[in-house]
């Protein structure tokens, strides 16, 4: 072991004296520019090198000498708060659609420059120019998908499985082993399904039913969780969460028993690449937008976070197990969910308000 360590030692040293004496290496990319880009995204949602895939941030590095400080985020709200907040730097930001068009009616999103995004091209027409986004200017797509229930079907009984429902969430035979969404908006909207209401209602009584639903819930729950959901699952701490679909594969990586299914009413979403109006460096920014929308790193990040990509010639390069009915759901299904639109500061806040008493029935519920 110290031989080999020697050896090693020996090689990297040989290749720092090459470098000096050479300038860079092919294998270690361009020199480093002295730049850093601060990227702030979800969690679990890169490919990041590990059992041999492709390490996007390093490779971005390498190419363009340009460091990444890599950030992430559990909810929209949360990655809201903190850019509000002024208290972080951000280049690059990937909200989800409702996000985006509160954040462009807030001023605080760059237009891109898409002559620095040749890549652009490569995103289906689709996806381009979205309700959220309607002319194009501020936001490139990352990937899609919808909300749904994943359960561990060892305790998990078939017979309590509808997929024309959200019930599976409310039933009192797995009380303790439900966990459920951290954030208000994905909160609200699956008791908004349940009920039968849009995912968009700004009807105050309706708000207040759901309200009363999640309140009867509460004592069922075992928390409220964002990528915590994976340790739980798979070490079957919780046996029922809903999450997105995208990341069945990497939870069946840890639980190979875990299931999933889209319920009706389900929010369909899409997550998108933004440049915040504090970036500090936007020609490095669209740098990486153009960088990640490159069908090789697409694919690299396809294959590994396991969500629907916005690029269809990277579709057709997947295995056949990560571009079925659940991942890429026909447009039956799609008809069943909807969309989050920007609600009206009132509505938020009124959901901000209800969303703290649900913490406090939960607390007080489960002491």
């Amino acid at each position: 072991m110290k031989r080999i360590f020697a050896l090693v030692l020996s090689a990297a040293l040989l290749i720092s004296v090459c470098s000096v004496l050479s300038g860079c290496s092919e294998e270690q990319g361009v020199p480093k520019t002295g730049e850093v880009l601060y990227v702030y995204n979800w969690g679990e949602y890169i490919s990041n090198g590990d059992d041999g895939t492709m390490d996007v941030n390093a490779e971005f590095e390498k190419e363009t000498g340009i460091e990444v400080k890599y950030l992430n985020f559990s909810s929209n709200e949360e990655m809201y708060a903190k850019m509000k907040s002024g208290g972080m730097t951000v280049d690059v930001i990937v909200p989800s659609d409702y996000m985006i068009s509160q954040l462009i009616h807030e001023n605080l999103l760059e237009k891109l420059d898409f002559d620095n995004i040749p890549n652009y091209e490569n995103i289906d027409q689709k996806f381009r120019k979205p309700a959220f986004d309607p002319t194009g200017e501020y936001s490139v797509a990352y990937t899609w998908g919808c909300t749904a229930i994943f359960y561990d079907s060892r305790y998990v009984d078939e017979a309590d499985i509808d997929e024309n429902t959200w019930d599976l969430l409310w039933n009192e035979k797995y009380s303790g082993k439900i966990l459920m969404f951290n954030n208000q908006r994905d909160a609200f909207g699956v008791a908004e399904a349940k009920l039968g209401y849009s995912l968009n209602t700004e009807n105050q009584e309706e708000l207040e039913a759901c309200y009363e639903e999640l309140v009867n819930q509460c004592s069922l729950v075992q928390g409220y969780y964002g990528d915590q959901i994976f340790d739980k699952m798979e070490s079957g701490e919780a046996v029922i969460a809903p999450y997105y679909n995208g990341d069945l594969l990497m939870l069946q990586d840890g639980n190979e028993y875990i299931r999933g299914y889209i319920p009706k009413g389900a929010n369909t979403f899409i997550d998108s690449m933004c440049i915040p109006t504090c970036c500090q460096n936007k020609t490095a920014a669209e740098k990486y937008i153009n960088f990640m929308c490159r069908e090789d790193v697409a694919l690299a990040n396809a294959e590994f976070i396991g969500y629907a990509s916005p690029i269809s010639s990277v579709v057709e390069e997947l295995d056949e197990e990560a571009t079925g009915e659940f991942f890429y759901p026909s447009d039956a299904k799609l008809a069943e969910c909807e969309v989050f639109y920007q609600l009206s500061d009132e509505t938020n806040a009124f959901l901000s308000t209800k969303w703290e008493d649900l913490m406090k029935e939960f607390t007080e519920k489960t002491r």
